[in-house]
């Protein structure tokens, strides 16, 4: 089957021009998500602390990833049609007051179901942030930066995971729980003030045309049209075959599994999460540049990743006599790191695939695969170790069952895919043809 086409290096009608001002204003958004992802995965330093703080077990615990999860995969769609309808300051700005409002109610929850209310106002708020750094990007820089534009912001995430593992771990062992949750919810002020004062939905000349109806047949509309791209499907499910086995690890799996099963101890077992984090803004930076030179290894390299992973986690399980060794648990934090870069080239199928007044809803609907997956996978080891005494092998093979779902619906969807870009391809080609100088 023929992969899916490259793109066009020369700009297309109505590009935005990039330069060092779209830099500074997408910077602006991108600090967004930053703060956002270091709320986000503040749990996964803390989970051990979380269970002994409110008294939970392992399905509870999980409970509080997978209802931040929850609402952050169900809030998708409709933050999608909200920024394509009300632009992307505003939408970033209730994010922004969402997410921070929920880390300081994290910060002083006195019982376990004012901490899980805080969770889900958190994952509210961050489910507004990446859908709208994407639509930021596609409104400051031309079409043939996007594949890097996309994976630099996941960068971003990934240095903010770099700050929850490094510096919110340390504050929390060192100055306790409420002063740790409380102090980093003063990020989510900074970013809100440089958000109200510089941050602009596009630059002058690019104003995007105006959208006749905002009701429900409009909706509708939005979300059909988009849906029925295949491009979008195969972004969506690229997305879910992934990302989840990173997120899962980093955001509440990875600690205790590494402590309780392999037996390392907490200083350990973070150095290997940062290795995750690390490796993934490195892999970033690859997949980013490989892409915005050659199209078509989208799909190679998201397969690719598939395989990797799931090759060094049966690995890993299926090790003998008790621990992997150092050499084993490394390699796998290594391949790990590429799942999150992998998860966002789903983002370069689905953004052709749609023209720029849908964007916004197609990268929701893209998005959801991940976190759907994550939320699957986080609820299951919860349930599984419980039920087999905190087996972790057993636990952890539940992420087979998502990766071969996921990869049986990227074959299927993957000639469509292609068939329909490369028709898109020409169109626009014949557009910029016709485009008088």
């Amino acid at each position: 089957m023929s992969a899916v086409g490259s793109v066009p290096n020369s700009t297309l009608p109505g590009d935005p021009p990039g330069g060092r001002r779209a830099v500074a204003v997408w910077g602006i958004g991108v600090s967004v998500y930053f703060v956002a992802v270091i709320f986000r995965t503040s749990l996964g330093v803390a989970g051990l602390d979380a269970a002994d703080r409110f008294q939970v077990n392992a399905s509870a615990l999980s409970t509080f990833s997978i209802l931040q999860l929850l609402v952050y995969a169900g809030m998708q769609i409709p933050v999608g049609l909200l920024v394509d309808r009300l632009g992307t300051k505003k939408v970033l700005t209730i994010g922004v007051v969402l997410f921070t409002a929920g880390q300081l109610g994290f910060a002083f929850s006195p019982s376990y179901g004012m901490a899980l209310a805080s969770r889900a106002l958190l994952g509210c708020g961050d489910a507004m942030t990446f859908i709208s750094v994407l639509r930021l990007g596609t409104r400051w820089f031309p079409a043939r930066r996007g594949p890097l534009v996309a994976q630099f912001a996941g960068l971003a995430g990934m240095a903010g995971n770099l700050v929850s593992t490094l510096v919110l771990a340390r504050l929390l062992h060192g100055v306790g729980w409420t002063a740790a949750f409380a102090g980093s919810a003063l990020a989510g002020v900074v970013v809100l003030v440089l958000l109200v004062l510089f941050l602009k939905d596009h630059p002058e000349g690019h104003e995007p045309d105006p959208v006749p109806h905002h009701g429900a047949a409009y909706v509708r509309r939005q979300i059909a049209a988009s849906w029925r791209e295949p491009g979008t499907r195969l972004g969506l499910w690229v997305h879910f075959t992934t990302q989840f086995p990173a997120m899962v690890f980093l955001l509440l799996w990875g600690l205790p599994f590494l402590v309780e099963a392999q037996g390392l101890s907490r200083a350990s077992a973070g150095e290997l999460l940062t290795l995750v984090v690390l490796s993934n803004m490195v892999f970033g930076l690859v997949y980013g540049q490989v892409v915005a030179r050659h199209h078509e290894a989208r799909l190679p390299l998201a397969l690719g990743t598939v395989g990797a992973t799931a090759l060094v986690w049966a690995v890993t399980l299926a090790h003998p006599g008790g621990p992997a060794p150092m050499w084993l648990l490394i390699t796998l934090c290594v391949v790990l790191g590429a799942c999150g870069p992998a998860s966002m080239l789903g983002f370069d199928f689905a953004r052709p695939a749609n023209p720029p007044e849908r964007q916004g809803t197609a990268s929701g609907i893209t998005n959801m695969g991940g976190f759907v997956a994550s939320m699957t996978t986080l609820f299951l080891i919860g349930v599984l170790l419980d039920a087999t005494g905190d087996d972790y092998t057993i636990a952890f093979s539940c992420v087979f069952l998502l990766q071969a779902l996921g990869v049986s619906q990227i074959l299927r969807l993957r000639g469509r895919a292609a068939r329909r870009e490369r028709e898109r391809l020409v169109a626009s080609r014949v557009e910029t043809v016709h485009v008088p100088a």
